[in-house]
């Protein structure tokens, strides 16, 4: 993170109440010029230095640095309540084989019901729109994780450069064998910042851009169509297995 000092006091304040306490917590320092750093090590946080500017060098510096099983990753102005570390732990641990990651809602906090509403719109948006590009959920970065074996199969491919949005880059790495769980039990509060970098600013203009590069780097090694024939095929043959299986049990054999 950069120059976000005052966002990450109250999102280590939050992951320091958590009912399952993660086993370290890893900040990365973006080249800020503010007090981000010191904040993160008064906490007692693994502090890492990422001098490439941009979300996804320092995720990546972060994801590659962890050292539990899983990898969750939320952002500076994320407000997770008390259970979500739990949350995460039990969605990986009841998901089906082939889960590679786990993401859920971000909420807008500050309004209660036009906040919600916000909620669904924005993040409606992005998981019906990005899904249907991706042919299952995408990742939510102000809220998910990730297996940790699964981060390094795939990290040579990963994208390092400020311009795509690192969580939809990995979400394109998910393989038609792979899935993604979208659970409720791991969404959190976030401010509304989000919104305000939609407008057609200087800010704006940088996430739409991000945006199409993210795409137009996915569709150079697979297009759509590709992979939703492939993921309903993979469908089709996990569903077919299962009735073979079940039939050889009316069998008794």
């Amino acid at each position: 993170m950069r120059d976000d000092a005052m966002q990450l006091r109250g999102l280590l304040a939050c992951l320091a109440a958590q009912s399952q306490r993660p086993l370290e917590v890893i900040v990365v320092d973006n080249a800020s010029d503010d007090a981000t750093a010191a904040v993160a090590r008064a906490a007692g946080c693994t502090v890492l230095f990422e001098p490439r500017q941009g979300i996804a060098p320092a995720a990546h510096r972060g994801y590659d640095a962890a050292r539990g099983e899983l990898i969750l990753r939320c952002d500076a102005d994320s407000r997770p309540p008390p259970g979500w570390v739990r949350a995460h732990a039990r969605a990986h641990a009841h998901a089906k084989p082939g889960t590679a990651a786990v993401t859920g809602p971000g909420w807008f906090q500050g309004l209660p019901i036009v906040g919600a509403l916000l909620t669904i719109a924005y993040v409606g948006a992005y998981v019906v729109s990005a899904g249907a590009a991706l042919g299952h959920p995408p990742l939510f970065g102000t809220t998910m994780s990730l297996r940790r074996e699964w981060w390094h199969r795939v990290r040579s491919d990963a994208s390092r450069s400020p311009r795509v949005h690192d969580d939809m880059d990995l979400s394109f790495l998910i393989g038609s064998d792979e899935r993604v769980v979208f659970s409720a039990s791991v969404g959190v509060r976030m401010s509304l910042r989000s919104l305000r970098s939609l407008r057609w600013g200087r800010l704006g203009f940088d996430r739409w851009r991000r945006a199409g590069s993210t795409l137009a780097r996915a569709w150079r090694r697979e297009f759509p169509w590709d992979r939703w024939r492939l993921r309903l095929g993979q469908l089709k043959r996990a569903v077919g297995a299962g009735r073979e299986g079940a039939v050889r049990e009316g069998l008794g054999e």
